[in-house]
């Protein structure tokens, strides 16, 4: 199993939650989050200038298969790309176990 963490742009949320829903990724946690990041220029707005150092993001942590992991890094960088610095980033690691609380069971089973 597989540990998919995803800092994505919020404005790119919704796109991304439906494309993973048709790959059949349906379960998945999220946090609105700040972070730093490497851009350092400011932006104006409406005549107001604000700096850009801590930016809004949403952090997906998603669960899945090993045979899952390929479609949903996919999914995930075709649909939180924008092209522009500060798209994101993902991290993949290891699961070694899962168990469903509510029956004890364990393994893979357990994300469906």
């Amino acid at each position: 199993m597989k540990k998919i963490e995803a800092i994505i742009r919020k404005s790119k949320f919704s796109e991304v939650k439906e494309a993973l829903h048709e790959v059949g990724v349906n379960f998945f946690s999220y946090w609105d989050v700040t972070g730093l990041g490497n851009e350092k220029v400011g932006k104006v707005y409406r005549g107001v200038s604000f700096s850009t150092n801590d930016i809004q993001r949403r952090y997906l942590s998603i669960i899945v298969n090993d045979d899952f992991e390929q479609i949903t890094v996919e999914t995930l960088l075709k649909t939180a790309a924008t092209g522009e610095v500060g798209d994101g980033k993902l991290f993949v690691s290891d699961v070694k176990e899962t168990y469903r609380i509510r029956t004890g069971e364990k393994g893979g089973e357990t994300l469906k």
